[in-house]
This record gives C-alpha cells, sequence and structure tokens, in this order.
C-alpha cells in the first residue's frame, strides 16, 4: 500500500562508492532505486583523497541534484542518503549524510535504523562538553569516534559503536576511507557488491542493478567493512547474535526486485499469499491487491487457490506527494486521489482484497468503500502479516500505539471499522514458516508480537507511547 497515506514509513536508504571515478553519478543513480525508503530529505558527499565535500537538501533526488550541483561533485568515493523523517524530526540540519570538519580530518556519516539509547548518550556527551548541531540520533556516533581515546580510526569506530544499542546500518567516510557497519542484529538490509575494481554497498541490492554492480554479499551484523586503498578488510565490532531482519523488509518497504538473506522480495511476497490462502480459504469471484507492494502477495493468494488476479485498483503515479501533508484528513483524501477501483472488473463480483498490512485502518476503510462503490457485492480483506499491536523502535513510523486500530481491538472489531464482509490476518508462524521454513533466519517480529532483539530504554517506551 502506499506509504504517505498508510502512516508506515521507512526511515531511509544508503548508498556508497568507493574507487571509481564516477562515484558521484553512480550514488544518484543508486538513491534514485531506493527513493522509495525516503523522499523528505537527500544528500552526497564525496571524496577526491584530500578532502570531503558535500551537497544535500529537502526534497527528491531529481529535485536538489541538479546538474550544477552534480559538477560539484568530483572524486572516487562517495556515500549518499534518502530520508524519511522520524526520529529527530525533518529540517535542513538532519539531513543526511551529515559532514564534519576537525583539525585532524573530516568525516561524513550516513546512518539506516533508529538508536534505543540515544538519549542517555547524547546526556552523556553533553556533560563531557559536547554540544549538538542536529536532533539526529546519527550525530551521536561522529561525537563517540572523536572523543574515543584509541589512535586508529578503525579501533576509534569500533569502540563507538559499542556503544549503540538499536537497529543501525552505517556508512562512514573520512578522506582516505570508507566504513561499513551494522548492528549486532542485522536489523537493517546492507549489501556489498562492486564494479570492475570498486566496491558498492547499498540498503537493497535493487541498487546493485541499476548501475550496473555485481553482488558479492551481505554485509554481517556486528561487522566493519573498511575499504580503502590497499583493498578490503572485515573486522568485528561485535560477537555474533541472533540475526533479527526486520520482518517488514520483505512484507513491505523493499522494493520486489530486491534480495534480503538470499531472498528474493517479490518471491518471499508471493509465499506470504500463498500461506494467507491456507489460513484464509475464501469463496469468492476474483482476487486483487492494493497497489504496489501487495501485487506480489496478491498473485501467490490467487495461484494457490485458482481464483483469478486481476487489476481491481489502480494507482495514480501523477498525484503530488501527499506525505508532506500529515493530517488526517488531507490523508484521507490522498487515499481517493491515488487509488481508483476498476469498475468493469469488480462490478457485481465477489472480491478478495490482499493487503500487506493495516496501520490506523483509515486506508483500508476507504478501499474497500471504494470497491463497493464500484459495483463489488462482497469485499473480503486479506493482509499478508500479523496484526501491527506495537509500535517500532528501529526506525519505522508505525506511529504511537494509539494510532495503531490493531494495538486495542480484536479482529471482528477491526473488520466493522473498516466495512469489510471478513478479515484475516496471516498468523506470526504461518509468517515464518513461510519465508524460513527450515528456521535458518532470524526476523524482528517486535510489531508483531512485542518480542524485541534489544532492550528498550525507558525514554524510548515514553516517546513512543505518548507520541501523536
Amino acid at each position: 500500500m502506499l506509504a504517505e497515506i498508510k502512516g508506515l514509513n521507512e526511515e531511509c536508504g544508503i548508498f556508497g562508492v568507493w574507487g571509481h571515478q564516477d562515484a558521484a553519478q553512480l550514488t544518484y543513480y543508486g538513491l534514485h532505486s531506493l527513493q522509495h525508503r525516503g523522499q523528505e530529505g537527500t544528500g552526497i558527499v564525496v571524496s577526491d583523497g584530500k578532502k570531503l565535500k558535500g551537497v544535500k537538501g529537502e526534497g527528491l533526488v531529481t529535485e536538489i541534484f541538479t546538474t550544477e550541483a552534480m559538477s560539484q561533485l568530483t572524486g572516487s568515493a562517495a556515500i549518499g542518503h534518502v530520508r524519511y523523517a522520524t526520529a529527530g524530526g525533518g529540517g535542513y540540519e538532519n539531513v543526511q549524510p551529515l559532514l564534519f570538519h576537525s583539525q585532524s580530518g573530516s568525516l561524513a556519516l550516513a546512518h539506516n535504523g533508529n538508536l534505543v539509547n540515544v538519549n542517555s548518550l547524547k546526556h552523556q556527551l553533553e556533560t563531557q562538553g559536547s554540544i549538538f548541531q542536529t536532533s539526529s540520533d546519527t550525530e551521536v556516533l561522529a561525537h563517540l569516534i572523536r572523543r574515543s581515546g584509541f589512535p586508529y580510526m578503525n579501533d576509534k569506530v569500533k569502540n563507538a559503536l559499542s556503544m549503540l544499542k538499536g537497529a543501525y546500518a552505517y556508512l562512514i567516510m573520512t578522506e582516505t576511507e570508507l566504513m561499513v557497519a551494522l548492528d549486532p542484529h542485522g536489523l537493517r538490509p546492507l549489501s556489498l557488491g562492486c564494479i570492475g575494481d570498486a566496491y558498492v554497498v547499498a540498503s537493497e541490492t535493487c541498487a546493485f542493478d541499476v548501475v550496473g554492480a555485481e553482488y558479492i554479499r551481505d554485509i554481517m551484523p556486528g561487522e566493519l567493512l573498511i575499504i580503502n586503498q590497499n583493498g578490503l578488510t572485515s573486522e568485528r565490532f561485535a560477537m555474533s547474535t541472533t540475526k533479527a531482519i526486520c520482518m517488514m523488509e520483505y512484507v513491505y518497504f523493499s522494493r520486489p526486485d530486491s534480495n534480503i538473506q538470499g531472498i528474493n522480495v517479490h518471491t518471499a511476497r508471493k509465499k506470504l499469499g500463498k500461506r494467507l490462502a491456507i489460513e484464509a480459504p475464501i469463496d469468492a469471484d476474483v482476487v486483487t491487491g492494493v497497489p504496489d507492494s501487495s501485487i506480489s502477495a496478491a498473485i501467490g493468494y490467487a495461484e494457490a487457490t485458482g481464483i483469478p488476479y486481476e487489476m481491481g485498483l489502480i494507482k495514480n503515479k501523477y498525484v503530488g506527494r501527499t506525505f508532506i501533508q500529515p493530517s488526517q484528513s488531507l490523508r484521507e483524501q490522498g487515499v481517493k486521489m491515488k487509488l481508483s477501483p476498476v469498475r468493469g472488473v469488480v462490478e457485481g463480483k465477489r472480491v478478495i482484497m490482499v493487503d500487506d498490512s493495516i496501520v490506523r485502518g483509515t486506508t483500508s476503510r476507504r478501499i474497500v468503500n471504494m470497491l463497493k462503490d464500484a459495483g463489488a457485492t462482497e469485499v473480503h480483506v486479506v493482509i499478508s502479516s500479523p496484526p501491527i499491536k506495537n509500535p517500532c523502535f528501529y526506525g519505522i513510523d508505525t506511529s504511537s500505539k494509539e494510532e495503531l486500530i490493531a494495538s486495542d481491538r480484536s479482529v471482528e472489531e477491526i473488520r466493522q471499522l473498516i466495512g469489510a464482509d471478513s478479515l484475516t490476518f496471516l498468523s506470526v508462524d504461518g509468517m515464518v514458516k513461510a519465508l524460513d521454513p527450515e528456521g535458518i533466519n532470524g526476523f524482528c517480529l517486535g510489531c508483531f508480537n512485542g518480542n524485541y532483539p534489544t532492550e528498550i530504554y525507558p525514554d524510548t517506551l515514553q516517546y513512543y507511547y505518548q507520541k501523536g
């Protein structure tokens, strides 16, 4: 479904290049392919081996990186970022990569994720004299690195990373090297690729396809990868823990042409749809998916049941960005602007509407009403994930607990609120078995079952349970 009208947003995407003469241009195309992960701000910092220089702004990749802006970005290394503001809020100063200059050299940071101990770390650093220029939790790492007593940069970074709790995929660049780090649970996706002798790093593998890079491997949880003129070195800053990649990357956020932990996202969503067909068999005439992220699951459901899949809903791709209008009334209007039912497909039919998730329920209710207004005799809603009952603390804006429709309501109560003839969610067990039948991979299921892979600090809990 549409993130900007649904209330479910990924915080950001990151992309980096080392050792390529067109580093900035490759980063531009890489960020463009990751635009779905954040549309509120973007930036690129380049290194020519002697200094770091950056361009950033609030807006889309194509809006910020004009021909004039790109002409300023010369160098053989670059890191880039696309952002959706959750922790720290919006504003130009919070657009990444963050760039810092000092007598000992420059440092650029790009971060995907969210730190759950950021407030305690900020308090500690401010007590020691640090002054923060942004409200982003990303800046904390820069202060920790600069205050580290270790003589070598890799040890400074490892020491700083060991103090962080939460979800983080970092790109850290100086004039002479690029460092790549992933949190000990691997909550966020991050992959390594190459273009000839140059290295490329991205939040999703779809970016590799766009720039012509060859996938090498995923960054490992707790790994610090160091890339410089001597090549590539892998070190560890944390011992291996239980892997817990965010399940919503498969369900909703990542592009269907990306691979995460060796699993293609489109294929994963089809498997969820097929599992849903087992758990929710319904007698109907047509299956349709809510564009875009639910289409794969709808195809899987249709294949498993033998009920024809049809394009019962059309997405208008030429509507302006409504996500910058956060009020509930404008969000609801955005549903009508962006989606239209196909009357010739649904009229007189019993329709199974497949969606990936329900957050507030407002969007689902309006889509059900649109389908019925278009002549559908019945609308059965099936969801290819379990009810979202808890907020995410790791960088996905799942709203406050009070705004989550499933936090204090039964499935039947939700069904009545959205006006569907029936409503079924995929079970947690069914979801995990569909994607990992052999139990090899680990997932973060916190927003579904409340079991989080890290400690959640009291001030973080207070923020998420009271915001909104």
